[in-house]
């Protein structure tokens, strides 16, 4: 039966709460706004699957300032990211391409989640920096450094170094979220929906990126690949 609501519900659900979102993007707190009416969609749609979801954030600070770091295997990751750190004034890095999505980029736009030019590497850098201004005015930003969704659920996917520069500019703790499972419920491709996988979220410590310079970039990318893989296979062989 839930299945069955997912399907019917999902389109009409997201077309309402994105065209709330647009409109609240001429509001002068049009960020908080989205915050709201984000967390009301992702709630529903959460709901909506029918999943077990068991999720640890106990090594997070409530309330506190972090670049989250998420690993990327479903369409339904950023419900999940919304939905689970709502209490962070979170906002996604994403494409800017995206922004061009009849309705969900007028939400994009509302919601004021964070666009990355890719078009050229001149035009990703200036991205990033205006990314930085907007973090530091208490935005936490959500990044998937895998970069797309990964077919190949053994393990995670190399890491991108656009998220991982941005980190470092900001200075701010890095807090990796490891999610198993979500890529079971619906991969990449995918419209079936399947209810009977258990989504195991983990919240690893924060990492200070104080130790890190840009220069280090390469090497904070692979240690933190190697924490969030680590951390991911043992959820994996936990779910077996």
């Amino acid at each position: 039966m839930r299945k069955f609501l997912f399907y019917l519900l999902f389109f009409p659900i997201t077309v309402y709460y994105s065209c709330a979102m647009g409109l609240m993007g001429f509001t002068k707190n049009r960020g908080r706004w989205g915050e709201k009416f984000g967390y009301a969609w992702t709630s529903k749609l959460a709901w909506l699957t029918g999943v077990r979801y068991e999720v640890d954030l106990s090594a997070l600070e409530p309330g506190g300032h972090y670049v989250f770091m998420l690993n990327h295997q479903s369409q339904l990751d950023i419900m999940l990211g919304y939905w689970l750190l709502r209490d962070y004034h979170v906002r996604f890095l994403a494409k800017q391409s995206l922004w061009n999505v009849p309705v969900f980029g007028w939400a994009m736009w509302g919601a004021q989640h964070i666009p990355i030019d890719r078009s050229n590497r001149r035009a990703a850098m200036k991205s990033v920096e205006n990314a930085v201004k907007v973090v530091k005015k208490g935005v936490s930003p959500i990044v998937f450094p895998e970069g797309t969704r990964a077919e190949d659920r053994s393990q995670l996917q190399s890491f991108k170094t656009g998220g991982i520069i941005l980190a470092l500019k900001t200075g701010l703790p890095v807090a990796p979220v490891v999610i198993h499972g979500m890529g079971e419920v619906l991969p990449k491709g995918a419209w079936k929906l399947n209810t009977k996988p258990v989504v195991r979220v983990k919240a690893l410590p924060p990492i200070d990126t104080s130790a890190y310079t840009l220069k280090d970039r390469d090497k904070f990318r692979d240690d933190l690949y190697q924490k969030m893989n680590r951390a991911y296979l043992e959820l994996r062989r936990e779910s077996e």
